[in-house]
């Protein structure tokens, strides 16, 4: 059952127009621009993350393409098992390799934005 709205007095509340500001004030006094500034590092994080990312892949369809050139034109079934453990063996370290890479960029980023925001939060 919906309730019912009596004359009972309310509390004063700011126009919609004058609301807004005041608040925004009130949420950067209580930290919003050091969640505004971690959004915008994070945000290119992700952006060097997925350039990083690209190039990889980029690399890694080069070595496909090479492995498939060789075992096209590769003469007999030993030099077949010798192109597929290359690629394998090749594929196993640069996927290990880019692993370390990424892990190792998103916490070094991550530990620099949180230094950043904690020393700047001592300013603000």
């Amino acid at each position: 059952m919906p309730t019912k709205l009596t004359g009972t007095a309310k509390p004063e509340q700011a126009a919609p127009q004058e609301k807004g500001p005041n608040e925004l004030a009130a949420l950067q006094a209580l930290g919003l621009n050091q969640f505004a500034k971690f959004g915008a590092a994070m945000t290119r994080t992700f952006g060097d993350i997925g350039a990083e990312l690209t190039s990889f892949l980029a690399d890694r369809i080069k070595e496909d393409v090479k492995a498939q050139h060789q075992i096209l034109h590769c003469k007999d079934i030993s030099e077949l098992q010798r192109i597929q453990a290359q690629f394998i063996q090749t594929a196993v370290a640069q996927y290990s390799s880019e692993t370390g890479k990424l892990v190792s960029m998103s916490q070094d980023r991550l530990i620099s934005v949180l230094n950043e925001n904690t020393e700047g939060s001592s300013k603000d």
